[in-house]
């Protein structure tokens, strides 16, 4: 597939992936020099809209957002034909780093030590009353030097928001979300936990599915077996969090990213411990 060479006065470098029909390239602007991420959504059908919508509520909340864990957005420029957006490219902070579903954290204690950055950044948002909506490892980047990003707010929205359509992934993706009911920072509870129970198992939580023409929501008809059940590495603290984190009712997950956080720093407290005991033994 070919690719412009210039985009809004910038010089495309690279792709660095496709998104929700869209694709992210490295971009240096012609003036300053400066490399950023661009995200460029095109019109192609009139189902399309939504995905331009996606893009200007990405910029719309990360242009607001002010935290080192939360990727930041600078500009967008929308192109209209006869009055209509029919391209929006939004130009964003470049991280330069792999995604946890390409490259995990060497070890649980560095994987640990990754989502409790998840968790103060995805505070932060909450802090300002947003939900991010689809927090999953493939929107969290980890750099060579381990700093933590958060990406991709196409799905944000105001806590309280009912959406007019599902929106999520499979496999993260919370009761509510599926129901179509209020959202708040419980939904990222049930999205990140589902992200940690497959960083640490290599499964999928089983999860709602959205109702299918004449058909009813059904839930994967899997038990969810508990993490240190399938990786007995994952000390009994992260499993219960784990566990609770992706309940079904939002009323038994952690109130806050904040609790989570918490929680997460004595799993760490075990994580150490365990290691102490196995090198004394040694």
């Amino acid at each position: 597939m070919s690719h412009p060479d210039k985009i809004v006065g910038f010089e495309v470098l690279t792709v660095l992936g496709y998104g929700a029909h869209s694709t992210i390239y490295a971009a240096r602007d012609d003036k300053s020099g400066q490399v950023f991420a661009m995200k460029r959504v095109t019109l192609d059908t009139p189902d399309d809209k939504r995905f331009l919508q996606q893009a200007m509520i990405e910029f719309d909340v990360g242009r607001k957002l002010d935290h080192p864990t939360l990727r930041k957005c600078f500009k967008i420029k929308k192109q209209r034909l006869l009055w209509k957006v029919t391209e929006v490219v939004v130009t964003m902070e470049y991280v330069e780093g792999h995604t946890l579903v390409h490259k995990r954290p060497p070890s649980l204690r560095k994987m640990i030590d990754v989502f409790i950055e998840v968790a103060t950044g995805l505070q932060a948002m909450h802090r300002d009353r947003i939900v991010h909506g689809d927090m999953k490892p493939n929107n969290i980047i980890v750099t060579d030097a381990g700093e933590v990003k958060i990406i991709d707010y196409g799905h944000a929205c105001p806590f309280g928001t009912i959406k007019e359509r599902v929106q999520g992934t499979p496999d993260y993706i919370a009761p509510e979300q599926v129901q179509r009911k209020a959202l708040d920072a419980r939904t990222d509870v049930f999205n990140f936990g589902a992200s940690m129970y497959w960083c640490v198992t290599d499964k999928h939580v089983p999860t709602m599915l959205p109702a299918q023409p004449n058909a009813i929501m059904l839930k994967k008809e899997v038990a969810l077996q508990p993490p240190n059940e399938i990786n007995p590495d994952v000390p009994i603290a992260l499993n219960n969090l784990i566990m609770e984190c992706v309940a079904n009712d939002p009323a038994k997950r952690p109130v806050s990213m904040n609790a989570v956080r918490e929680r997460l720093q004595m799993s760490q407290r075990q994580t150490d411990a365990a290691h102490q005991t196995v090198r004394a033994r040694g």
